[in-house]
């Protein structure tokens, strides 16, 4: 993950749809993509396939409005504009995903208790995740991000923050680099398992306070030893432990 070479990114992309396939991230659908080494405003993502199935061959390159930069035949993932909107909105974010894990959907439905960090490796969501409601601004739907203004409008609800669950429909998470996109969307629904278990349990919840989020993001880095060991061990987990490439530090 050290090099920036075209190929070793999308080499980087497909290992990073398997973990998420594997981790139960995604399923049949749900999407991971990063921004162009190159061109900023530009980005990586698969064609619509699974993300079991991912392969270099189906990595395509679209611009901030979701569109393919060269002739492309294949069917596009429908969502592709939460991509396009948030790259477009936050230029500091490399890579962006959109999952429907199961255990973060209750809180973009019930407005009791907001989703918040309980684990240590629940620090990256950061202090609170903001919910969007599509039809807020667009009425009824299918629920689904079709277009542009859609996206922008996720996009303006996530504001600075590193995920937004979508009411009745899933998460957009966004990072600076695809290791972080892929280990906070690991840990995302993790965190909201623990969460709702502690509920069960009964009793004042104890988050993480905003010092303890703040010296756990002091201590993080996408090229460190211990970020390198999850991405390895996840990645081999998922059968493509022979893509890696080790980072150079």
């Amino acid at each position: 993950m050290a090099t920036n070479s075209l190929d070793a990114v999308i080499q980087d992309l497909v290992i990073a749809n398997r973990i998420l396939a594997k981790e139960e991230v995604v399923d049949a659908y749900g999407h991971v993509s990063m921004r162009h080494p190159d061109n900023p405003n530009h980005f990586l993502i698969a064609r619509s396939v699974a993300p079991e199935l991912v392969t270099a061959d189906d990595i395509v390159e679209l611009d901030l409005d979701g569109q393919p930069v060269r002739d492309e035949t294949r069917t596009l993932y429908l969502e592709r504009f939460i991509h396009a909107a948030i790259f477009e909105a936050r230029p500091e974010i490399m890579a962006v995903v959109h999952a429907h894990a199961e255990d973060t959907l209750p809180f973009g439905i019930a407005d009791a208790t907001r989703l918040r960090p309980v684990i240590h490796s629940g620090s990256f969501i950061g202090a609170g995740v903001p919910v969007w409601d599509i039809a807020d601004n667009f009425g009824d739907t299918n629920l689904l991000v079709t277009n542009m203004a859609q996206g922008r409008d996720l996009a303006k609800c996530l504001g600075g923050s590193s995920v937004a669950l979508m009411r009745g429909h899933g998460f957009a998470s966004a990072g600076r680099s695809l290791i972080e996109v892929v280990r906070m969307s690991v840990y995302l629904p993790r965190n909201a398992r623990a969460l709702m278990r502690a509920q069960q349990l009964g009793g004042t919840i104890k988050y993480l306070s905003q010092g303890e989020i703040d010296a756990r993001n002091r201590g993080y880095s996408p090229y460190s030893a211990e970020t390198w060991r999850a991405w390895e061990y996840w990645a081999n987990k998922a059968g493509c432990g022979h893509m890696l490439t080790r980072p150079g530090g």
